[in-house]
């Protein structure tokens, strides 16, 4: 499964138009993310965010929910 280009060594990427956090080693959520981001050009539009550290936990304390 290939990940969104400048986000390929990040697990987990937000989309910050919905404030919903992908986890791409999950396929299925990889998938939409990546629908997403070339449907509504999140990347162009400077949409995604990725977190350090790399984890749910911090992605949540920023305001991300989890994509379902």
């Amino acid at each position: 499964m290939a990940r969104i280009k400048r986000f390929e060594s990040h697990r987990f990427v937000g989309s910050r138009d919905d404030m919903v956090v992908y986890d791409t080693d999950i396929a299925a959520q990889s998938e939409s993310l990546r629908i997403r981001s070339e449907s509504d050009d999140l990347l162009g539009r400077n949409l995604l965010q990725s977190f350090a550290p790399d984890d749910l936990a911090e992605a949540r304390n920023r305001g991300f929910k989890p994509a379902r």
